[in-house]
């Protein structure tokens, strides 16, 4: 079957009038490469699914279906090699409100949040919103442009303190888009041990591994020693691009854990989406091919990108072997303070800004659209870097 990911979608300025805070946070003339949100149709196997409960009428309270909770059982060990269980599975509105109840659940005011830079935003407001101690490490920075950003045990070991009670983990990284090795796993579980933290493994982007024939291995998977004192985090949103059905998966192998952060949930967080459980089956249960279709497409446009960031001097980027997203190094691009900010002016081009993930002077860049779109805001973006 064929699917469409080259003809663009209109979200601008669509029939309905439906808001996209992409394509709406800036003035219509830029092109928003920004919010890790693609611009394609989601598979049409979702779709139909949705078609299908919207057309029963009544979106009243739901409830995780075992249908659901099996499929994923499914998923995990054909992609991941990992045997979970139903009652693992903790179905919550989202990954970012999992981030803050585990923080709120598993340490006290004041004790220490750790978490690892650059990184999704998200993360480094956890700790001040829920009235704990932010730490921070940084990743080793890459010293050549065929060199990746690496984890820097000993910069973990000199952030870590006796406050320190849990580590925010991002495997696959966001926004670098490395795929962790199992060194650097190996180390980072023995750190975790070390230091008897509790871990949240935010592993939103792990099906979206670009080099042909990658697999992830779950944090836990690979060290299953972690299984007591780790939360794993999954979701359809990014892969499927299913981000406003608000649907994620706390998956929780200890049973206290589990217990103690399902009750941490109660009141706080709303029951299930019907929408967005309908569709996050409809994907792992009838997704596969078009999610192959578009990692080639994302593997394409990952290309463009590299050969195009070669061509301007003073911008680095580290080839991402996942995601859509690429992580940009503007300091030496002549674009003063903010290189968000001039190309945002000066090019019509929106990207994320890295002040926000903990690292001024680069940006982040969304690839997952359209090639149109993409050659249309490297186009623009030439007119300011290119040699």
């Amino acid at each position: 079957m064929a699917f469409d990911f080259a003809t663009p979608v209109e979200r601008r300025h669509p029939a309905e009038g439906w808001a996209s805070q992409k394509w709406h946070r800036y003035a219509d003339d830029v092109l928003p490469l920004w919010v890790a949100d693609m611009d394609f149709r989601s598979p049409p196997a979702v779709i139909d699914a949705l078609h299908a409960r919207v057309a029963h009428g009544v979106y009243g309270y739901g409830e995780v279906p075992a249908t659901l909770t099996e499929t994923l059982c499914q998923w995990s060990a054909h992609h991941y090699d990992w045997l979970i269980s139903a009652d693992w599975q903790q179905w919550l509105p989202g990954v970012v409100p999992a981030l803050h109840l585990a923080a709120q659940t598993l340490t006290a005011p004041g004790d220490g949040v750790l978490t690892v830079t650059p990184i999704y935003p998200p993360f480094l407001a956890v700790a001040e919103r829920t009235g704990r101690l932010p730490q921070q490490a940084a990743l080793a920075t890459p010293v050549s442009r065929d060199d990746s950003w690496r984890l820097d045990i000993g910069a973990l070991e000199a952030a870590v303190t006796p406050e320190t009670r849990l580590l925010l983990w991002c495997h696959p990284h966001n926004p670098t888009g490395r795929v962790w090795s199992y060194g650097e796993l190996a180390a980072l579980a023995a750190f975790v041990e070390r230091h008897d933290l509790w871990v949240v493994s935010d592993e939103l982007h792990c099906d979206l591994l670009l080099d042909e024939g990658a697999r992830h291995q779950p944090l836990v998977a690979a060290f299953p020693a972690l299984a007591k004192r780790t939360i794993t985090l999954w979701a359809p949103s990014k892969t499927f691009n299913l981000a406003g059905l608000t649907t994620a998966c706390a998956v929780i192998p200890d049973p206290d854990l589990r217990k103690r952060f399902a009750q941490a949930t109660k009141g706080l967080l709303p029951d299930g989406n019907v929408l967005g459980l309908v569709a996050a089956e409809a994907a792992y249960r009838d997704g596969e091919p078009w999610r192959q279709a578009l990692l080639q497409v994302l593997r394409e446009h990952r290309a463009t990108l590299k050969a195009r960031v070669a061509t301007w001097p003073g911008v680095e980027m580290s080839s991402p072997a996942s995601t859509y997203l690429a992580w940009l190094d503007m300091r030496d691009a002549n674009l003063g303070e903010s290189p968000q900010a001039t190309l945002l002016e000066q090019a019509g081009v929106a990207l994320s800004d890295g002040a926000a993930f903990g690292h001024p002077g680069y940006v982040r860049l969304n690839f997952g659209t359209t090639a149109s779109q993409l050659e249309a805001a490297l186009t623009r973006m030439d007119a300011l870097l290119a040699r």
